[in-house]
């Protein structure tokens, strides 16, 4: 069944009864500085007085993503625009699904109870989260979603080597044919993508910090907003491996993946803690329909 406002419950095929009828979603807000923002369920709603997150019903035509942004900015006050999506979680229960995104906030941001579905709010240290009564859907995932807890996807992409794995006439012009794999690169930032090569497997979706690097005639394209490109002043393997490093560096517990069908250019990144699949790949999702 599927109504325009979403609002209603449905039992899934696990014989369970959830809140939305064409899903829901929640927002997993977390501040290293102050911790997750948990949401103190009001004693009238489904499951009420357990600690959960912001959310709510996915409306007919709305992504899990906008669903649970509109919840956050509804329930609590966190505008949509003041929140950065990393990853998502996604729970089947055949008729019924709960996805939860994983965000960070855009500076500094405050939560205040907004409406009469949260009794309270409070910014609470990941350590200290199971300690607290939780929603017993939310205490089952909290372990895996922890897992991935600000945590980014840092997707480091061979330019000579994903143009080149199609004959597609990029050696005319090798910049355009790098511009073309950008631009098409900055929409899969923008709308994220899983695969089971990705960490968490099939389950989780990822909007990647993309790093675009290029060599030879190639050099020159310029960055756009959601990836960034690296020209490679000599050979552009030794150029993906600083990246890597740099990646690793930065962010010692995100996910850096490195796309090349190159062997010695994996066993290199894959020894300094990142891991790689092929053009083919990432292709797929860049060009569904190929």
């Amino acid at each position: 069944m599927t109504r325009l406002d979403g609002n209603g419950f449905v039992k899934c095929d696990f014989g369970h009864l959830h809140w939305g009828l064409n899903g829901a979603a929640g927002l997993l807000l977390s501040d290293p500085a102050r911790g997750v923002l948990l949401q103190r369920r009001a004693w009238w709603v489904h499951h009420g007085h357990t600690w959960a997150l912001p959310g709510g019903a996915v409306e007919a035509g709305e992504s899990p993503r906008e669903a649970a942004t509109r919840e956050a900015y509804e329930e609590a006050d966190v505008p949509p625009a003041r929140v950065r999506p990393l990853s998502a979680s996604k729970v089947d229960h055949g008729n019924w699904r709960y996805t939860t995104i994983l965000a960070a906030p855009i500076g500094t941001l405050s939560a205040r109870v907004k409406n009469a579905e949260s009794a309270e709010l409070r910014w609470v240290r990941p350590d200290e989260v199971a300690d607290f009564r939780l929603h017993r859907d939310f205490a089952a995932a909290w372990p895996g979603l922890r897992e991935h807890l600000d945590r980014r996807l840092v997707l480091v992409v061979d330019g000579a080597n994903v143009v080149g794995s199609r004959p597609d006439g990029w050696w005319r012009d090798r910049r355009g044919a790098g511009m073309r794999l950008r631009d098409k690169l900055a929409t899969l930032a923008e709308t994220g993508f899983a695969d089971p090569a990705l960490p968490g497997g099939g389950e989780w979706s990822w909007w990647p910090k993309v790093v675009l690097v290029v060599e030879g005639k190639a050099r020159g394209v310029a960055a756009v907003p959601g990836v960034e490109v690296a020209d490679a002043e000599t050979d552009g393997d030794s150029q993906i491996v600083a990246v890597a490093r740099s990646a690793r560096s930065e962010g010692p517990d995100d996910h850096v993946v490195v796309v090349t069908a190159d062997r010695e250019l994996r066993s290199r990144v894959e020894a300094l803690g990142a891991s790689t699949f092929g053009p083919g790949t990432l292709l797929t999702h860049l060009d569904p329909r190929n």
